[in-house]
């Protein structure tokens, strides 16, 4: 269970890494996505096809058809897939919802919520899909 992200957007970065995994311009269908992820297919559908409106995803219709990576993984983060999907408000709000929570006026958590709120951002911003693919394929191996 994530903390700050949709489960929309949880499948997202699943998907996308699993695109990152195998061969560059290999299409795959989400058919094998939902499968080998353990998604519902029309989630994974759903999902992909938004990521292809942002440009992370391209599609190809047809019998042969399915889904890919649209950019080398070395340009895409995981911020990207993140912003495509749930939007970076989450970076700029408060956690627990004050409309005007700020320096000035901090809810209880403001000060831990904007530490952890900065170390997931630097976190999603670190690294490339192409720097994550080792990781990320040991991990399909073992689902």
């Amino acid at each position: 269970m994530t903390v700050i992200f949709s489960k929309k957007c949880e499948y997202g970065l699943q998907a996308v890494l699993y695109l990152s995994a195998i061969e560059p311009g290999q299409i795959v269908s989400s058919d094998e996505i939902a499968k080998k992820l353990g998604i519902p297919k029309e989630f994974v559908s759903k999902i992909l096809q938004s990521l292809t409106e942002s440009g992370i995803v391209s599609s190809k219709k047809g019998k042969a058809g399915g889904f890919s990576l649209a950019k080398e993984p070395g340009k895409i983060r995981l911020i990207d897939i993140v912003a495509a999907i749930d939007g970076l408000g989450i970076f700029n709000s408060c956690v627990l919802g004050f409309p005007q929570c700020s320096p000035d006026h901090p809810c209880p958590l403001h000060e831990k919520w904007g530490k952890l709120r900065t170390e997931a951002y630097e976190m999603l911003t670190g690294e490339t899909l192409d720097e994550l693919r080792g990781k990320t394929m040991k991990k399909m191996k073992s689902l």
